[in-house]
């Protein structure tokens, strides 16, 4: 999604790649082979609006790598959705289950639209008519969509209804981030959330961070919003918070609960009456341990890189910190956890939602929790061990370990 550079996020993907290609060398005619998604689709989704007008919207949905098994990745409904945002997207996907080890390739979609001008009714008709345009890619042998920005059980659950129509059969793993009372999975809200303070617990430890370490969330949204919740619960001080309209500070700490409380009446977490609004570009500039970008894409640039001054930078949201700042951030020695796993506990519910879906078997809320820790913890240390065998950064150790999984699958299945 664009923001104020001029990066591209397929580019900034590929260059990812080639950094850790120098580093693995992986077979030349497999690494050719993962510079371009598999499959792209463009579609016209034609939907009768509320005031007997036709308007037709474009969607998309990239198909980067299966060698490790089905497509996977969210549909996002926004403005600025893109080709190049969507195949890089596709591509972080595969290196995302890869790096958490579950049978799962990568794959995204979107829909160029501004859900928040649509009625439910439209919003329900462009949903179904998503579904019917690329029906024959995805299922849960192919591809499986998911929620993502401006998407939600809802959505999904309008999507999967129109998948079974046309199929004709109940098939409810062909879609996640489902209602429960459909086949979704428990923590399913909140599980990208609870990834991150998995991992974020396991990092803070590397660095020595003591538990009552200060944090600041640009993004205030579903992921962001919990996050402060179950870190503020952990003992960690969230001192700065934002969203797209500002930020508020309180190095005292502020009440995380209450600040939901505030946006969910005014829309914002301007004017909570326990901070001071500052300018949004200067979340990044505040004194705290741990700085969790938490909204769009490239929201930390050769720009604004210099005045961080965290610690520890986590990413929850997708491909955050271009690779200018990347660069910077290295040379400065400053712990960043890569995105593909610092925001892998959605994906990996999800795989868990698909896994109950097959058995038709569901699993508490302790049951889900405890396989989600048991594989972030894992992931963090391979990555950690990956880091350090080749005496590089967080993200390459994560790329590496990815990539090198990725390319293992597609060797054995005679893909080289």
């Amino acid at each position: 999604m664009k923001n104020n550079n001029n990066n591209d996020a397929f580019t900034n993907a590929l260059e990812q790649l080639r950094e850790v290609q120098e580093l693995i060398h992986i077979d030349k005619n497999i690494f050719a082979q993962l510079q371009s998604p598999q499959k792209v689709l463009e579609v016209s989704i034609p939907v009768k609006m509320d005031n007997g007008q036709v308007q037709v919207f474009v969607g998309y949905r990239s198909q980067f790598n299966d060698a490790r098994g089905p497509f996977k990745g969210g549909i996002r409904f926004h403005p600025d959705v893109n080709i190049s945002e969507v195949k890089a997207l596709s591509a972080w996907m595969t290196w995302k289950t890869a790096v958490v080890g579950i049978p799962l390739g990568g794959g995204k979609g979107g829909i160029i639209v501004d859900p928040k001008k649509l009625s439910e009714n439209e919003l329900e008709k462009l949903s179904r008519g998503y579904v019917q345009a690329i029906y024959k890619f995805i299922g849960p042998s192919l591809d499986i969509p998911a929620p993502d920005v401006y998407t939600d059980p809802k959505i999904m659950g309008w999507m999967m209804d129109e998948y079974e129509k046309i199929a004709g059969v109940h098939v409810p793993g062909m879609i996640t981030g489902k209602p429960l009372s459909i086949g979704g999975s428990e923590t399913r809200g909140y599980s990208t959330a609870q990834g991150a303070f998995y991992v974020i617990r396991e990092a803070a430890k590397k660095m020595g961070l003591e538990k009552n370490a200060t944090v600041a969330i640009e993004g205030f949204g579903n992921a962001g919003s919990f996050l402060a919740e179950i870190l503020q619960k952990n003992g960690y001080r969230i001192v700065a918070l934002s969203d797209s309209k500002g930020v508020i500070v309180n190095y005292m700490g502020l009440d995380v609960d209450e600040v939901k409380k505030h946006k969910d009446a005014t829309g914002s977490v301007v004017g909570y009456a326990g901070a001071e609004k500052i300018k949004t570009l200067n979340i990044i500039a505040q004194e705290v341990d741990i700085f969790i970008p938490s909204a769009l894409e490239n929201s930390i640039t050769k720009e604004n890189v210099k005045n961080l001054k965290a610690k520890m930078i986590v990413e929850v949201a997708n491909g955050p910190t271009t690779p200018e700042a990347d660069a910077i951030l290295a040379k400065r020695n400053v712990m960043v956890v890569p995105d593909i796993l610092a925001n892998a506990g959605g994906v990996v519910v999800s795989y868990l939602e698909q896994v109950q879906n097959s058995y038709g078997y569901y699993w508490s809320e302790q049951e889900v929790l405890a396989k989600l820790e048991n594989i972030m913890v894992e992931s963090f240390a391979n990555v950690w061990e990956e880091k350090m065998r080749h005496s590089t950064t967080m993200r390459m150790g994560a790329y590496a370990l990815a990539v090198k999984r990725v390319a293992q699958a597609m060797k054995d299945r005679g893909r080289g």
